[in-house]
């Protein structure tokens, strides 16, 4: 049998590898022991190439983003739903997060690799600091030869600083480390272009571009019973992944040596390339911020030379001010339409933006009796979406 190669694959050398909750727990019957097995032998394997003297490609280094606490808790207390209560839930992963990390590192030490638990939430990415302290330590972890495994920390976390799936952390992660791919495993094949549990005729996609806008109705919005994210958030996160730089592989994680065979070039699952240049780290940083504190409701001129040049935004061009925020709190910026053209630190309250609205710069020290700065929102801290 003919193996068909990929023609459009970067040179790959460093992956995040997302498992999600499906695979993990065999929808509910707790960890899938076997598969965490196969999965970890295959990392193993890649991590060591160099070392392999039949290996003629490079050892890459692999971050896992993995799913399952949630669903190992409900499973050890014998909860057959998931939960909606918060502190159920937090309960579930606090429980469940235990043999998930027992599982991943009795499986690696067996390879003579360490790992290393990492658990985030949104608050900690938003904070400029503990960002760049959270890049610090998982390239670290990863120059040291060690597999960080890391998941959204659910015992603390709220809706207001939720990720909201794995595939998001996943892609905010392979931002985080300026990773090459990002690979997320699931119990599709990958993306089809329409559902394929309702047409049979659906056909895999194996290459596009993230950025496609036709993808949008080929995802749709179906999700598993104990996971949050369906095909739609793994859509995004490859256009978050994208903002680096880094393509995108969804893959089916019950395929054979799935990824190996990735490693290897064959032609497996979806690959969603990034064909436009990687933000900068600050711009990256910005637009991973998915919380918004308000909405500046834009004009179309400039809606137009936000999308075009990606200059300051002046209050000029603000026809609306919504919500409460303070003056450094992140805000969207949305056409008249609604859809977001930018996202940036605004440089004035929620009050002083709605009397400066729709003014030229000259009138803002008239209007409020001072002038902090002369831009809404700075370039240098706004990011085109």
């Amino acid at each position: 049998m003919r193996i068909q190669k990929r023609n459009h694959l970067p040179k790959t050398r460093r992956w995040v590898v997302k498992i999600g909750s499906a695979l993990l727990t065999n929808e509910g019957n707790g960890l899938d022991y076997e598969a965490i097995t196969l999965w970890v032998k295959q990392m193993a394997g890649l991590i060591g190439a160099s070392a392999r003297s039949d290996s003629s490609q490079e050892a890459i280094e692999i971050v896992l983003v993995s799913s399952g606490a949630v669903a190992e808790g409900m499973k050890r207390m014998g909860w057959k739903i998931r939960p909606d209560s918060l502190y159920k839930l937090q309960a579930a992963a606090a429980v469940g997060q235990m043999g998930l990390v027992q599982a991943y590192e009795s499986q690696f030490q067996k390879h003579n690799l360490h790992t290393a638990q990492i658990l985030l939430t949104h608050d900690d990415l938003s904070n400029r600091t503990r960002y760049l302290n959270a890049r610090s330590v998982l390239l670290k972890l990863i120059t040291l030869g060690i597999v960080p495994v890391v998941n959204e920390n659910d015992t603390v976390v709220t809706d207001e600083i939720r990720f909201g799936d794995n595939d998001t952390l996943a892609a905010l992660v392979a931002n985080l480390i300026d990773a090459d791919l990002l690979v997320i495993l699931t119990d599709q094949q990958g993306m089809f272009d329409s559902d394929p549990r309702h047409n049979q005729q659906a056909k895999l996609l194996t290459e596009v571009d993230a950025l496609d806008p036709e993808l949008d109705n080929m995802a749709g919005d179906s999700k598993g019973v104990l996971g949050r994210g369906g095909m739609a958030t793994k859509l995004r996160a490859a256009r978050l992944a994208a903002r680096s730089g880094a393509a995108t592989i969804i893959a089916s994680g019950h395929e054979d040596n799935v990824l190996s065979r990735i490693y290897q070039g064959e032609q497996i699952g979806t690959l969603l390339m990034a064909n436009h240049a990687p933000l900068l780290a600050r711009k990256q940083w910005l637009a991973g911020h998915l919380q918004m504190k308000g909405e500046l409701i834009l004009d179309k001129g400039a809606a137009n030379v936000l999308k075009s040049k990606g200059s300051s935004l002046l209050a000029v061009g603000v026809k609306d001010v919504i919500g409460q925020f303070s003056r450094g709190d992140m805000v969207a910026c949305v056409d008249e339409d609604g859809r977001e053209v930018a996202r940036g630190l605004i440089n004035y309250n929620s009050d002083e933006a709605g009397k400066i609205k729709g003014y030229a710069t000259n009138k803002i020290a008239e209007i409020l009796g001072y002038i902090d700065e002369p831009e809404l929102i700075h370039r240098d801290n706004l990011v085109v979406i």
